[in-house]
């Protein structure tokens, strides 16, 4: 019996650091690890927190996530609304957060992580980040970060890291930036990003335009705006979708969508295109005219959570051909708001398997 114990003890000994990748987004986070069958787990949780007193001994509780926004929508907070924690305050609650989401799930010490972080020129804010990464229970082993649309582009390219071998560009579709960058085999090349144009944004344009369409008699906030889009969103099959809201002072009004999702999608990647196209592209074939040559013989990969709209990949690629009068082809990982965490986690096999 205390030969066998002995060898269990020596085999748990040299079980090596267990890869982890993760993604801390500004609507959603995603954590991505290697189950106990050797599938890939995920853990996929609402970006927010809100704290309260325990009744009985008056300490501070820290609630996450969904359960989080339904049960304190009056004080739930989001902490990365702009991407990255902007202020000392906000990394306290991002580390309120990240540190909940661990040990809730039981994520171990013993680990190599490598995190997705979005390109954005806020050194403060990056900084802010980093601390936040470094505090983290998790990744004793090491603790890397990757662009979050070189991750994302990963599973686009194959089951392994195949991207890292590759001449393309990536397009980061997600909630607070729009992103695009070139990768020369893992090399990110003239990085761009603007938050003028956001998933955030259609969310606040279907709000308006719901407004518009009702002619006043709705007015939604911008949760129930991304459900509409999220639910319904869709380049290929849009159908129009019936709504019931509460009347102040009771009852119940019931109206129909048929072109306020539409409109605010169109508007949006019309406005994609035109930065792709005409503030990036010139960029990259000034600086590296090659790159930008090859690269657009090659599949552009969109990636973040709007990429997950049906039908905007060939709507994106249709435009972005008649912009530049020449054929383009796209595409996007299968679950494009799970790539970047997906992809971090393959970069944290590989780096785990060097140790």
């Amino acid at each position: 019996m205390s030969n066998d114990s002995e060898a269990d003890d020596e085999s748990e000994g040299t079980e090596g650091p267990v890869p982890i990748g993760v993604k801390l987004g500004s609507t959603r986070t995603v954590i991505a690890y290697p189950g106990e069958d050797g599938e890939l787990e995920t853990i996929r949780t609402l970006t927010c927190l809100a704290t309260y007193d325990d009744p009985l001994t008056g300490e501070e509780r820290v609630l996450y996530g969904e359960d989080a926004a339904r049960e304190y929508p009056d004080r739930v907070q989001f902490m990365l609304r702009s991407g990255l924690p902007e202020d000392d305050d906000r990394a306290d609650l991002t580390k309120k957060f990240f540190d909940s989401v661990v040990e809730e799930n039981d994520l171990p010490e013993n680990s190599g992580v490598v995190y997705a972080i979005p390109t954005i020129d806020n050194p403060d804010g990056l900084e802010n980040l980093s601390s936040v990464i470094e505090d983290s229970a998790i990744g004793d082993a090491l603790v890397e970060s990757y662009p979050e649309s070189l991750c994302g582009s990963i599973p686009a390219f194959g089951d392994d890291l195949e991207a890292i071998e590759e001449i393309f560009i990536a397009v980061n579709m997600g909630s607070t930036n729009l992103e695009a960058s070139a990768y020369r085999r893992g090399e990110q090349l003239a990085p761009f990003t603007t938050g003028a144009v956001t998933g955030n944004e259609v969310d606040r344009m279907i709000a308006n335009y719901v407004e518009e369409e009702t002619q006043g008699r709705v007015n939604i906030d911008t949760q129930t705006a991304r459900d509409y889009k999220e639910e319904h969103g869709d380049y290929l099959d849009f159908e129009p979708f019936t709504d019931i809201i509460q009347q102040p002072g009771g009852g119940s009004h019931e109206f129909t969508i048929e072109r306020s999702v539409t409109d605010a999608l169109d508007e949006y990647l019309d406005e994609v295109v035109e930065e792709f196209s005409n503030t990036f592209l010139p960029e990259l074939a000034n600086d590296y005219m090659k790159v930008y040559q090859l690269a657009l013989d090659r599949p552009i990969v969109l990636t973040g959570g709007m990429a997950c709209i049906p039908g905007i990949v060939e709507e994106f690629e249709d435009r972005v051909s008649d912009e530049l009068n020449r054929e383009v082809e796209a595409t996007a990982p299968g679950q494009a708001d799970l790539a970047a965490t997906v992809g971090a986690q393959r970069i944290a096999t590989r780096l785990v398997e060097n140790l």
